[in-house]
């Protein structure tokens, strides 16, 4: 079989992104001399460059400012075997036909991939029992993959993130302390479920009050909307807004142990094998067994695993009744 250039498609969030990095993995161990190229947004790429086992990425934001004549000439050019919609984008799956790359694979439940996909896997990922990060791993059984990884194997991708970006003086700084230092990301973008800034907030209390310096982390827009309830506490650190993602991941892998809902950060702790605890829903399909962080210092709590709401598929609150001195004597024992 030949398989010396592979490219896998995955153009969507950082925690997506994240769980499909296992099977690029698994893909050098069975092709050891294959390249493998990772189409992604370029909000993801210090995510992609973080990650050894991939040898080139391509930014998708570059490629919709070309034309389509453009776009397929350079997909031709990079002479690929295979193409892996593990993300469909009709838009991609076209142009990947098009530049006619000889193995395009795609879940057989996208109609249009019945049109531009010549090896089609059927499977479903809203009801399975299974990880996303196992899920992924479907779209290889045109590869000759038998079975699906255990999370065990999985997690051996964690050996091959690292963070690359240096930290400046100033935010090298804020990490200088003898304390257990603890991130705590309340927002996700719409994402996930969310705990509650009023929970995080008592959560930082709790930290400091056991000899943790506590950080609050999020984009600048996230920043807005909490900024003004975080407490004012020496050892209690605005850091919204201050950091590329490049210098977060670098910062986090400085850090021990992250908190926040399914979200990319807690992707990232977990990726990088730090103290991640993921606050959860139980409702299918956002619930931990399908979207916990990787890594082999990862956690995850839901308030009641049998939520009669969230077992229907109703919307539900139950997740901001966690306790924070849950959390909190998950991070301090």
């Amino acid at each position: 079989m030949k398989a010396d250039r592979i490219l896998i498609s995955r153009t969507d969030s950082i925690g997506d992104v994240i769980l499909t990095l296992p099977l690029c993995v698994w893909l050098k161990e069975r092709f050891p001399e294959c390249e493998i190229y990772f189409l992604g947004r370029n909000y993801t790429r210090e995510i992609i460059q973080s990650f050894s086992k991939i040898d080139h990425f391509i930014a998708w934001d570059d490629l919709e400012q070309l034309t389509e004549k453009e776009q397929v000439r350079f997909l031709k050019e990079l002479n690929l075997d295979y193409f892996v919609h593990v993300f469909p984008r009709k838009a991609i799956a076209k142009l990947a036909k098009k530049a006619k790359i000889p193995h395009r694979i795609g879940t057989s439940h996208r109609m249009f991939h019945l049109l531009t996909c010549n090896e089609r896997v059927s499977f479903t990922r809203k009801n399975s029992p299974l990880h996303e990060s196992q899920l992924n791993f479907e779209l290889l059984r045109p590869f000759g993959l038998k079975e699906i990884p255990s999370l065990k194997q999985i997690n051996e991708a964690t050996h091959y993130f690292k963070a690359k970006t240096t930290l400046n003086s100033s935010i090298q700084e804020l990490l200088d302390t003898p304390l257990k230092k603890i991130i705590l990301h309340p927002k996700s973008q719409g994402s996930a479920v969310e705990w509650g800034v009023e929970n995080f907030v008592a959560l930082s209390l709790l930290l400091v009050e056991k000899g943790c310096r506590v950080y609050f982390s999020g984009t600048e827009n996230e920043g807005k909307l909490f900024r003004d309830q975080i407490p004012k506490h020496e050892n209690i650190i605005d850091i919204t807004g201050k950091m590329s993602l490049g210098e977060f991941i670098s910062f986090i892998e400085k850090s021990d142990a992250l908190v926040a809902a399914s979200t990319g950060p807690l992707h990232i702790a977990g990726l990088l094998n730090k103290h991640a605890i993921g606050l959860f829903s139980p409702r299918r399909p956002i619930h931990p067994g399908r979207w916990q962080p990787l890594g082999n210092s990862s956690e995850t709590i839901v308030f009641d695993e049998n939520c009669s709401n969230c077992s229907e598929g109703k919307p539900c609150d139950c997740i901001s009744k966690i306790a924070p001195s849950e959390v909190a004597k998950k991070l301090t024992d």
